[in-house]
């Protein structure tokens, strides 16, 4: 029914999913899960770590690998995860293998996560944009669940920042899964972690 839309967006989709809640008034209710602010993270690092010398230096990386792709019409994949971490890795580098790599978890032989990666000058279309330019302007409920050990927990809270911070902050909700890492959230990790019952009773109420 087009008056009972609800979306849920997980890591990356999670972010987007923000956006097209502000760019689509069907949607009534939106949970977004473990989410990414994907570009953010394109154009600062993880934990903010570039600054704008190193995004020149990308930019010019960058284009330099589409005028050889151009000439040669091939186009590279990033190169994918690793199949083994190596034992000086982040801890969510090694989550993130634990689960794309594990055919009892997230692994798939056509997932670009599990293989490959995605193409390498696909960065370019995050390196000048702003996911998150109209969150405040999103009217309709929003839940954010992010967990308490997540790497990327710090996108869930600029989100939810986002969200409140103009004249539709009172159906916003930010809830934080204590012990949950970032990968926890995907399918629950080791203790069950996904809180079904506060995202369901979250539609239940808002659709």
């Amino acid at each position: 029914m087009a008056e009972r839309i609800g979306i849920v967006g997980i890591c990356g989709g999670g972010g987007i999913a923000i956006n097209a809640a502000a760019l689509d008034p069907r949607i009534k209710a939106t949970t977004s899960v473990t989410l990414y602010n994907i570009t953010r993270v394109t154009q600062r690092g993880y934990f903010d770590s570039m600054d704008e010398n190193d995004r020149h230096e990308m930019k010019k990386q960058l284009a330099v690998q589409r005028t050889e792709e151009f000439r040669t019409g091939e186009i590279k994949p990033q190169g994918g995860l690793p199949e083994k971490p190596a034992d000086d890795a982040t801890d969510f580098l090694k989550q993130y293998v634990a689960y794309y790599k594990s055919p009892s978890r997230g692994y798939h032989q056509r997932s670009l996560n599990s293989n490959m990666g995605w193409n390498i000058t696909s960065t370019l279309m995050r390196l000048n944009q702003n996911l998150w330019i109209a969150a405040d302007e999103v009217r309709t409920p929003v839940l954010i669940v992010h967990g308490e050990k997540a790497h990327s927990r710090y996108f869930g809270e600029e989100a939810y920042a986002k969200l409140t911070s103009g004249a539709f902050a009172a159906n916003k909700q930010l809830l934080i899964v204590p012990e949950a890492t970032h990968c926890d959230l995907y399918d629950g990790g080791t203790a069950n972690y996904i809180p079904w019952a506060a995202i369901t009773n979250f539609f239940n109420a808002n659709l």
